[in-house]
C-alpha cells in the first residue's frame, strides 16, 4: 500500500495548524509558505477533510481553518481514510462476494495485514504527532 500526496499533505497541513496556538485559524497560503504545499492543492484537500469534521474553516479577512475536534480525538487513520479513501490492501479483504473466498490461499494474509495497517494508523493522534514533534529536533523534522 502506498500513501499518495493527499494523505501526506493532508497530514502535514493538519500537524501544522496543531502546532499553532489553540483556536488560531490559519489561511492556506500561510499553511501553503510553511510546508511548500500549493495553496490550491490545500484548498481541494480541504473539501472532504471539511465534510468530515477534520477541519473547520471561516471565511472572511480573519479567516482559515483549525482542526475540526481536539488533536487527541483526531486519529491519522481518520485523515487518511477521508482523504485516500479505503485502506485495504488489496479489495477482496471485505467483498462478501469473492468467487474465490472458498479456496483463497491468501485471503487470510490481506486480511492481517490490513488488521496491521488500521491498528497502526488508528492507534496515532493529531496529539501525538505535536508531542513527537516538541521531543525531536525541529530542524531535523519532516513528515
Amino acid at each position: 500500500m502506498k500513501i499518495s500526496t493527499k494523505g501526506r499533505y493532508s497530514l502535514e497541513a493538519l500537524l501544522y495548524m496543531a502546532l499553532l496556538p489553540k483556536g488560531e485559524y490559519c489561511s492556506t497560503r500561510a499553511i501553503a509558505e510553511a510546508t511548500g504545499i500549493s495553496d490550491g492543492y490545500l484548498e481541494q484537500l480541504f473539501i472532504p477533510l471539511r465534510k468530515a469534521g477534520i477541519v473547520q474553516g471561516i471565511r472572511g479577512p480573519s479567516g482559515g481553518y483549525i482542526p475540526g475536534r481536539e488533536t487527541s480525538e483526531i486519529r491519522v487513520g481518520d485523515i487518511l481514510r477521508t482523504v485516500e479513501g479505503p485502506m485495504e490492501p488489496v479489495a477482496c479483504v471485505h467483498s462478501e462476494v469473492c468467487p474465490k473466498e472458498a479456496d483463497c490461499i491468501s485471503k487470510h494474509t490481506w486480511s492481517e495485514l490490513y488488521a496491521e495497517i488500521i491498528g497502526c494508523v488508528d492507534s496515532i493522534t493529531l496529539e501525538d504527532l505535536v508531542e513527537a514533534y516538541y521531543a525531536m529536533d525541529k530542524l531535523e523534522y519532516a513528515i
